[in-house]
């Protein structure tokens, strides 16, 4: 039963355009997470699961570099975009990491894929940490793709906890060190590409492991003002953004 990691990402941005591939200390952005994220010691696939769009060609070129796979779709609908590349791959399980989440920790991928082999989940929720994350059966994905009604699926969890069909659970036994306190760990805006700039230079030849960073970031507590103060903007902006969407899809 293949467990993978799709890492969902694609060029098209509004606040920040082309984030996934803007320079970030000699790389394109989206290889720090491609780097981090091929340590993984559960996941038996690493697949960047992008659009059709020929914008999107270079994600791919990214991926091939890396020695990831990587899978095209939808550029609207993620899920069926998901449902393709556990199709094409024989995925039965996955663990969805976001594109913009450079500083993903590979280790909390493994916590997911872990729970899953360790119970009869469906659908494994891990939203609320600094990362959110989700694990998710092929099954359900095709399910939910079956009945979902809408290709606007940007916000996942609904699709999965909001029906009665499906064996859902939180994440458990959840380190301290992956609950987010004040720290904003997301490429949304400039001034978030600074932050991971500073990080990364700040730790220099030390490895650029979750525990580290958070040290580097608590023992220069300067580096959370870069961008902390606009974590409340984007959650503003997510709300008004998530209440468009769920109007127009119910």
């Amino acid at each position: 039963m293949p467990n993978s990691i799709f890492i969902s990402v694609r060029t098209g941005s509004t606040r920040l355009p082309n984030k996934a591939v803007l320079e970030l200390c000699n790389k394109p952005s989206i290889q720090w997470l491609i780097e981090n994220i091929k340590k993984s010691k559960e996941a038996e696939d690493i697949i960047l699961c992008t659009t059709s769009l020929k914008e999107d060609d270079i994600l791919c070129d990214i991926a091939t570099k890396s020695g990831i796979k990587y899978f095209r779709g939808s550029s609207d609908d993620k899920l069926a975009r998901w449902l393709g590349a556990c199709e094409q791959y024989g995925i039965d399980f996955f663990v969805n990491v976001d594109g913009d989440d450079l500083f993903f920790d590979f280790e909390l991928a493994d916590h997911v894929m872990k729970q899953y082999n360790e119970t009869d989940s469906e659908f494994i929720d891990g939203e609320g940490l600094y990362n959110d994350v989700y694990g998710i059966t092929h099954s359900a994905l095709k399910r939910v793709c079956e009945i979902k009604g809408t290709d606007e699926t940007e916000y996942i969890k609904r699709y999965f906890t909001e029906v009665n069909e499906f064996q859902v659970e939180d994440l458990n036994n959840v380190p301290d060190r992956w609950i987010k306190k004040d720290i904003r760990m997301t490429l949304d805006y400039p001034e978030d590409l600074i932050f991971f700039e500073t990080v990364i230079n700040g730790l220099g030849d030390n490895e650029l492991s979750f525990e580290n960073i958070l040290n580097f970031v608590e023992d220069n507590p300067d580096v959370k003002n870069i961008n902390f103060h606009l974590d409340d903007v984007w959650k503003e902006n997510q709300k008004k953004i998530k209440k468009l969407i769920l109007k127009d899809t119910t």
